[in-house]
């Protein structure tokens, strides 16, 4: 049940911050996608590590499932909070292609968030 939980949560940043990026060329996904992580606990130079880094190996087309990925996940959602770095891998790999949970984890991982386990997302 808190798995759950938690997996809807991160559905939330990642809707929020993603899916904002379709709403015109001159939206900055990076800060979008740090705007939003900082809501949910991640601190400021982490959120703005994971949001360069996607922008940079992801196609918006990829943020954008990326994103709808994690509306779907979200719904019935009821308790929003702070997510781990696990959650947000998890909603990751509801994309189909294989690329996105590998850039989301690679992301993770070289902005110090894997290293931190007690690290919300």
């Amino acid at each position: 049940m808190v798995q759950h939980r938690s997996f809807i949560r991160v559905a939330g940043v990642l809707t929020v911050g993603i899916g904002a990026l379709s709403l015109a060329a001159c939206v900055n996904p990076s800060a979008k996608i740090a705007t939003s992580l900082e809501g949910y606990g991640f601190q400021p130079a982490q959120s703005q590590c994971v949001g360069d880094r996607l922008e940079a190996n992801l196609s918006l087309g990829q943020l954008q499932q990326l994103g709808r990925a994690a509306k779907a996940s979200r719904e019935g959602d009821t308790t929003p909070g702070r997510l781990t770095a696990s959650d947000f891998i998890r909603v990751s790999s509801q994309v189909k292609d294989p690329k996105v949970p590998l850039e989301v984890g690679k992301a993770a991982a070289a902005c110090g968030i894997l290293s931190d386990p007690a690290s919300p997302l």
